[in-house]
């Protein structure tokens, strides 16, 4: 038996929301547990975003992040510490390698990224052209308009 609803009744009177729905379905399928590195995504202002990563251990060169299709994905790999002359006694800092992917809304640009205190910071902004946003459309009264054959 299916945990999984379906929203598909949530979508019947709109036009144009796929995309939600496939954003709260991938959220509703992830595996409790399989959210490693914790992360946060955080609202800063009306078109301002941020997603904050725990990247405990790992150095700039280690994390790649990559736009794709609207998709933004960060990856982070273990580096080779066999050069070191280490040995761990107690290892809790863990430094495997992960990938997280954050789907991207129209118009979000990434802005900037920065690594500080094992927090991996990606600042994001909603950049919206002219021709995308809500326009006012008058309504003429007593005039009709004239239609072109």
């Amino acid at each position: 038996m299916s945990t999984a609803f379906s929203l598909a009744p949530l979508f019947r009177s709109s036009v144009g929301f796929d995309r939600f729905n496939d954003l709260f379905e991938t959220a509703l399928r992830n595996e409790p547990g399989s959210s490693y590195p914790p992360y946060n995504v955080e609202k800063h202002g009306e078109d301002q975003y941020r997603i904050v990563i725990a990247a405990a251990g790992f150095h700039e060169d280690d994390l790649e992040l990559q736009v794709e299709k609207g998709v933004l994905t960060v990856s982070g790999g273990k580096r080779d510490t066999q050069a070191e002359s280490v040995t761990y006694l107690h290892q809790g800092i863990a430094q495997r390698a992960f990938k997280l992917s954050f789907r991207l809304a129209d118009h979000i640009e990434i802005k900037a990224a920065d690594l500080s205190n094992g927090l991996l910071s990606i600042d994001l902004l909603r950049v919206v052209p002219e021709e995308a946003k809500a326009k006012r459309i008058p309504i003429n009264g007593a005039q009709k308009p004239v239609l072109q054959h």
